[in-house]
């Protein structure tokens, strides 16, 4: 088993786990090397706990591997929530995007559907990403969320590549989540570091409060349980442009031993690469196999 176990995000059905593992590897490798830890892994030590394909249609041959999805398949309740909620995100991060509220408060429409779409394609964050793409991006997240066998499916895959020798999991994007739930589920685990990098973890309804384990609603602040034993540490990284990862710090809603740091990633904010590189990620990797 590896030492240190990948977990990618949203978007990735029709990539691989080498394909990813080889985008991956370099760019750990330069974090590693910024945090003066240069050389203490090699490849083999590295492996990518991938799920993409279980949200690869059968039978498709897509162009961009996605469902040729238009405005009029963003359905109402979740997948529209959550699109207004990156729509707010843009417009505070970028004075380009036209805010919800000059537009429409609640994307309950069709037609504010395709403003906050609109919104969102001119924005530095999405502007590569394609409509047909923020819509799957939108759907495997609900899928996951609140799909029981998706959820299993998925999970499952990447519990499989946590063994006895893995020490470090790095997550990304929805892949924070599917790590922290699998890690959550597998009592006496060895892992002694968590990073989590462009996360959604700490999005209140949407994604927190439908976490399993639920957190604990007793006391006055909801929080979540704690993905492994004492000896866990777990690191979580935002970028300060990332629409993705709303909520920068997530002591508050998994407890202050919880590391919480803010990067600056450029242009491509949610990049995962963009993450690993930077010397606060590799030091976090390098404690977790010290």
């Amino acid at each position: 088993m590896a030492r240190i176990v990948c977990v990618h995000g949203m978007g990735q059905q029709v990539q691989g786990e080498d394909r990813l593992r080889a985008v991956w590897w370099p760019a750990l490798s330069d974090g590693l090397r910024r945090a003066g830890a240069a050389g203490l892994v090699t490849a083999s030590d590295v492996a990518m706990g991938f799920y993409g394909d279980l949200f690869r249609p059968a039978g498709q041959m897509l162009s961009a591997g996605d469902m040729p999805y238009t405005v009029q398949d963003v359905e109402e309740g979740f997948e529209r929530e959550l699109l207004a909620a990156w729509w707010r995100a843009a417009a505070e991060v970028d004075a380009g995007v036209v805010p919800p509220e000059a537009v429409d408060t609640l994307v309950s429409t069709p037609r504010s559907v395709q403003a906050a779409l609109r919104a969102l394609s001119g924005s530095r964050f999405f502007a590569n990403v394609a409509l047909r793409a923020m819509v799957s991006d939108l759907k495997q997240v609900r899928g996951y969320l609140m799909d029981d066998r998706v959820r299993e499916r998925v999970r499952g895959r990447v519990a499989a590549g946590i063994g006895a020798d893995t020490r470090v999991v790095v997550a990304h994007s929805l892949g924070s989540v599917v790590a922290y739930e699998a890690l959550c589920a597998l009592p006496g685990h060895g892992v002694r570091a968590l990073v989590t990098i462009g996360s959604p973890l700490g999005i209140r309804h949407l994604v927190f409060d439908r976490l399993r384990p639920a957190p604990d609603e007793a006391g006055r602040q909801a929080r979540g349980q704690w993905p492994g034993g004492d000896g866990l540490v777990w690191t979580n990284l935002a970028g300060t442009g990332d629409v993705v990862a709303l909520v920068k710090d997530l002591r508050p809603l998994f407890g202050e031993r919880l590391r919480s740091g803010v990067l600056e990633n450029g242009m491509h904010a949610h990049d995962a690469t963009a993450y690993l590189t930077d010397a606060l990620c590799g030091r976090a990797i390098a404690d977790g196999l010290a």
